[in-house]
């Protein structure tokens, strides 16, 4: 039986702008119309918790209005070929809908909630139905805090990071696809890749991989680009 190549996938921002989702950080971003301390730290979030749960709440409603892109289904595609993982940076659910088997989400997942108090607690995180996408001040959790958004915030630990970083360490193949790699711990991913693997980077813009390793870059945004990522890999599977 022959074994099929690690493929791991670095998932930001850019890998959801064409369903409709804003990046953060560029012009007309969601930061530019709520200030991150105000809607995406602990302390935002106790000065005024009903500014936050409204926040989110339009979020999800936003989410649940749209659709995985071309993109996403491309990331599917390719687990026919190479043993998959995708690592993201995002809080949408779009890879899950879009059929991807193996997706760890660093910063949380927007369609859950969690306790205030013990916010990385699996026995706290429960899903949000999407006819009922929000929590109210004074929703409490099995331990008796107020229910926030299951969102690593600004000042948080990330608790999955370490998972990531193993996950990367086995790659075959690591794809960076829409992110700015300027978010830290993420960002250091790059640094656990092995020496002998294939590195892709799908983005429009430029971006300082701040690293001398080979890469290959499709400035392209991500339905296009990973479109193109399939076709190089099966040329270079049909070459082996």
């Amino acid at each position: 039986m022959i074994m099929k190549k690690h493929l791991v996938v670095l998932t930001g921002a850019g890998m959801s702008a064409e369903s409709g989702f804003s990046t953060f950080r560029d012009a007309g971003g969601l930061w530019d119309r709520y200030p991150v301390e105000k809607v995406a730290t602990p302390e935002g979030f106790e000065e005024d918790p009903n500014l936050v749960l409204g926040f989110y709440r339009n979020l999800r409603n936003r989410l649940y209005a749209a659709a995985p892109n071309a993109g996403h289904l491309g990331l599917v595609e390719l687990e026919k070929d190479f043993d998959v993982d995708i690592i993201t940076q995002n809080v949408d659910n779009f890879h899950e809908r879009a059929g991807s088997r193996k997706v760890l989400h660093l910063h949380g997942e927007l369609t859950k909630i969690c306790s205030s108090r013990s916010p990385d607690d699996p026995k706290m995180i429960r899903e949000l139905p999407p006819d009922a996408p929000y929590a109210k001040v004074g929703d409490l959790a099995p331990d008796g805090s107020q229910l926030r958004p299951f969102i690593v915030w600004f000042g948080e630990a990330v608790p999955e990071i370490e998972k990531a970083a193993s996950i990367v360490r086995s790659a075959d193949i690591f794809v960076v696809i829409g992110s700015s790699l300027n978010v830290y711990p993420a960002a250091g991913l790059l640094g656990e890749v092995p020496k002998n693997a294939k590195i892709y980077l799908i983005d429009p813009k430029p971006v300082d991989t701040h690293t001398r390793l080979p890469i290959t870059v499709f400035r392209e945004k991500a339905s296009s680009g990973v479109r193109r990522l399939i076709e190089t890999l099966r040329t270079a599977g049909t070459s082996d």
